[in-house]
């Protein structure tokens, strides 16, 4: 039984886990939807009521029915680096790969539907209250009376990227920013503004989950700090113990979402409570690791490796 990682060429994050695999013995496969069709082959046969299909990358033949569990970490488009890439054949490669990879019953960290729906930050936010993560009041809206309204009620608010940053080159940073009721609130009218009340933060806390396992790290803020993903503070990653009440909004969060895999970003305020932030279906957790020296890379390994008593692989989603 093999291990399918569905990522790009250049993934550091990636070639951790692949040691790991490595060590543990399980056999594996990585594969860029981009090198399809080219350095990959790919067949499906739908015939006489049964299915089969195979895939043959590297000299390596993959047998839907020797499906481990696929990780679809950071893939490229299908049929981006054909000779003559398309629309038409990217919409094509697309339907034949993943349309071969949902056949077969096997697991998923994550299966694309749920990382698709999960990435949406107004949905997170609703699946983060009812599974009972403590969350800043926030408005999305294109209505600049709206955003005055809700600035000048809550006063400290930050406004953030909803998608993150665009596609393109160069790389466009977005940090999360703080403004104030004197805004010049127009421009909302012309595209949606995800405002948020402003958490004044102890720390940012970043957990890690994979399945039932959490790894949570700590890392102190400076006074007044917005984003700590931009900046040096001079304080680095410290492990931590996860609260019980958070992990238990922790698996809600992943069962509704249909999630094995997700990266949370949490405030801690001068209260010691954690404020949900985002939870990240794809989020990278090498930094982390190397940090910390939490064992976040076997985690994955060991998930993607798992078998039943029986010797089959758990159903999981799909």
């Amino acid at each position: 039984m093999t291990v399918l990682i569905l990522t790009a060429e250049q993934d550091v994050t990636a070639d951790m886990v692949v040691a790991k695999l490595h060590q543990q013995g399980v056999p594996m496969v990585r594969l860029d939807p981009a090198d399809v069709p080219g350095k990959a082959v790919l067949s499906a046969d739908y015939a006489h009521g049964d299915f089969d299909g195979y895939l043959s990358v590297n000299g390596h033949v993959l047998s839907m029915g020797g499906l481990r569990s696929v990780w679809v970490r950071r893939p490229g488009e299908p049929a981006a680096h054909a000779a003559d890439p398309s629309p038409w054949l990217t919409a094509e490669t697309r339907q034949a790969l993943f349309g071969m990879l949902y056949s077969a019953a096997t697991r998923w960290m994550n299966h694309p539907r749920s990382a698709e729906q999960a990435r949406h930050k107004p949905w997170q936010l609703r699946v983060a209250h009812s599974s009972g993560f403590a969350v800043p009041p926030t408005v999305i809206t294109t209505a600049p009376r709206v955003a005055k309204q809700f600035v000048e009620e809550y006063r400290d608010v930050v406004v953030k990227s909803a998608s993150g940053p665009p596609p393109g080159e160069p790389p466009v940073a977005l940090p999360t920013t703080l403004i104030g009721p004197d805004t010049d609130f127009s421009g909302v009218a012309v595209g949606p503004a995800l405002l948020q009340q402003y958490i004044p933060k102890c720390a940012d806390i970043r957990l890690t989950a994979i399945g039932s396992r959490l790894f949570a790290a700590r890392k102190a803020a400076e006074p007044e700090q917005v984003d700590g993903r931009f900046g040096d503070t001079g304080h680095t990653w410290e492990p931590i113990e996860v609260p019980g009440r958070i992990a238990r909004s922790v698996h809600e969060y992943l069962t509704f979402t249909g999630l094995a895999y997700a990266a949370f970003d949490f405030a801690e305020d001068k209260e010691g409570v954690w404020w949900f932030l985002e939870g990240n279906q794809g989020g990278q957790f090498g930094f982390v690791e190397l940090e910390t020296g939490q064992p976040i890379a076997e985690a994955v390994a060991l998930w993607l490796a798992q078998r039943r008593p029986d010797g089959r692989v758990p159903a999981g989603r799909r």
